[in-house]
């Protein structure tokens, strides 16, 4: 049998196999850039930080090999716990209020209402400003002496907390604040909502469904395809909040360490205080800890989630 590959393009010419071999350097040539980075910047940062979870490694002095020491000195570290705590308070409470305030939101946007555009997009705007330009707008707003908030509740004869100041309101103050910057879950409610076909409403109405009846068992339904990815989104990004309150006290997580998050405490070791090792084994710990809420969600959906045709 010949060596030599041959193929037939779509004109009934043959290609040699020496042009075959250029074709796939050249594809080689072009992706090798992607290659290269993912290798440098993702797979050998990720890998070399699973060593460095075992060592004292520090950046200024050379590390040795000190075991399970970083693991077993976290589980000893105090404000290593509270970090934890003020995280999963955080995720908590936004992650079911930021999915229970979208679909509402979506909802609303999703009316036949003239100027819904404007609407929307005045919704969405929110999500265009930068983490730390909506720290400070909201440290001026929450400001207990001169701030807005403080000032309508004045008007209505309410007497607005310290926000910030207050180890009671500091982080449901940055719920409301991280709330505020939902705008793109909104979108995707949106395009949940509408791809949902209406022939299943008229449906509804004909067994004579009111609006909660089909919001009930027609809308919600079909959006947890759309719930679970942003449900999913929400934990990830919950669990490493980091640049609002790092902004917002300065990276010192004041007042009382209510608002260090555990994203902020391992940013410090890593680069306050160097502690290379430390902050790598507190990486893996995050890791796993997501990885591990993620995989419960997915082993549930098939209990909660409904495809359309399915």
């Amino acid at each position: 049998m010949s060596t030599k590959v041959n193929v037939e393009t779509k004109r009934g010419r043959a290609i040699p196999g020496r042009a075959i071999k250029r074709k796939q350097l050249t594809g080689w040539l072009f992706v090798s850039p992607w290659i290269l980075g993912l290798l440098l910047f993702y797979a050998y940062p990720l890998f070399s930080s699973i060593y460095y979870s075992f060592t004292s490694y520090s950046i200024l002095r050379e590390g040795r090999w000190v075991g399970f020491q970083n693991y077993t000195d976290l589980f000893k570290d105090d404000l290593f716990w509270t970090s934890i705590g003020n995280t999963v308070y955080f995720a908590v409470l936004y992650v079911p209020v930021s999915i229970f305030l979208g679909i509402a939101l979506a909802m609303l946007l999703n009316m036949n209402v003239k100027g819904m555009s404007v609407y929307r997009t005045i919704f969405f705007l929110p999500t265009l400003v930068p983490q730390v330009a909506m720290a400070v707008l909201w440290m001026w707003l929450l400001n207990p002496s001169f701030g807005l908030i403080n000032a309508m509740l004045a008007f209505v004869g309410i007497d607005g907390p310290p926000w910030l100041g207050s180890e009671a309101w500091s982080k449901p103050s940055i719920i409301f604040m991280s709330l505020w910057g939902m705008g793109q879950a909104v979108v995707i409610y949106l395009a949940g909502l509408g791809d949902i076909p209406k022939d299943y409403y008229d449906a509804a109405e004909v067994d004579g469904a009111g609006w909660w009846k089909k919001t009930l068992n027609v809308t919600m339904p079909l959006l947890t395809p759309v719930i679970f990815f942003n449900l999913v989104m929400g934990l990830i990004g919950a669990f490493q909040q980091f640049t609002l309150p790092y902004t917002l006290t300065q990276g010192t997580g004041s007042p009382a360490n209510s608002l260090t998050f555990y994203v902020m405490y391992l940013y410090d070791n890593a680069f306050k205080y160097f502690n290379m090792g430390y902050a790598s084994a507190m990486a893996w710990i995050l890791f796993v800890g997501i990885m591990s809420l993620t995989a419960i969600v997915f082993l549930t959906s098939k209990h909660w989630v409904h495809y359309q045709g399915k």
